[in-house]
């Protein structure tokens, strides 16, 4: 799609209005939608002042479709420019977001309430306002077998986007997450969704307790098995930082986990991706 002038995009902002008709929102957020996929376009999205309706169009009383569009367009907008976090958050869109989150709403709004709410953990602040607008116990609730995959995968990347925080590890694991997260590293699940899970238990692990419940939960097989042939560099790398982590001061961990490569063969595995000192 052309990049459009300053002008066009300001009377395309000016469209997702509440005077504006239905269709012509509906049509206005399907296009910020492919526009979002410049990241030219995304800063112009943002200087014309789009962020402030499309939080309005997250609240109760719009329709899920416009929702979920609005939702999509803060995804995107929020994925490259690290001001436009700052701004989405001060624009008060965290509250509507994690109200989407909940089981009133259809799968496809969830997940994209979930994928914004990911972009905007990535700024440290935004990490605790998150948290306490009360993301994690709908996020956790996601994570279970009556989502989606997709769902699934945002739910679990927004967690892991929160556990890079050191009191949000406590409360994500406070809320039930560690056995939901375990369920997800197994081979039935697609890779996108091993990879989310393992990154939230790996930032978890960085609370001694939860290094215990961790593997209480039976997390060290599956992880263990992830680094076998069957997984992509990709999902190895990040199942053997979680493995470091567990066993990061804890002798039962390293222990189980040597146990666990060696009953699956495995160790050879590990040594290639140094953690072979366990």
């Amino acid at each position: 799609m052309p990049t459009l002038s300053h002008r066009e995009m300001r009377k395309l902002v000016r469209k997702l209005g509440a005077v504006t008709r239905p269709g012509e929102q509906r049509q206005a957020l399907e296009t910020l939608v492919q526009l979002c996929l410049s990241p030219d376009s995304v800063a112009a999205i943002a200087d014309a002042g789009a962020i402030p309706d499309l939080v309005q169009l997250l609240r109760p009383g719009s329709a899920s479709e416009m929702q979920e569009r609005a939702a999509a367009v803060l995804w995107g907008l929020a994925a490259i420019y690290a001001d436009n976090k700052v701004t989405i958050a001060a624009a008060g869109a965290i509250p509507p977001l994690v109200q989407l989150l909940g089981s009133a709403s259809p799968a496809d709004v969830q997940q994209y309430a979930a994928r914004a709410l990911w972009h905007l953990t990535q700024n440290d602040d935004n990490k605790v306002t998150i948290a306490a607008a009360g993301a994690i116990p709908p996020l956790v609730l996601l994570l279970g077998p009556g989502s989606p995959a997709a769902v699934q995968e945002w739910a679990a990347a927004a967690l892991s986007g929160l556990a890079a925080n050191a009191d949000n590890t406590v409360t994500i694991a406070a809320a039930g997450a560690t056995p939901p997260l375990v369920q997800l590293l197994g081979h039935g699940n697609p890779a996108v969704v091993q990879e989310w899970a393992s990154g939230t238990l790996c930032g978890l692990a960085m609370n001694a307790e939860n290094q215990v419940s961790i593997a209480a939960a039976g997390a060290i097989p599956p992880l263990v098995q992830l680094l076998g042939p069957a997984s992509d560099d990709r999902i190895k790398k990040l199942a053997s930082h979680t493995l470091e982590a567990l066993a990061d001061n804890n002798a039962g961990n390293r222990a189980a986990i040597a146990a666990a490569a060696a009953s699956a063969d495995l160790l050879q595995e590990m040594e290639g991706l140094g953690i072979n000192d366990v």
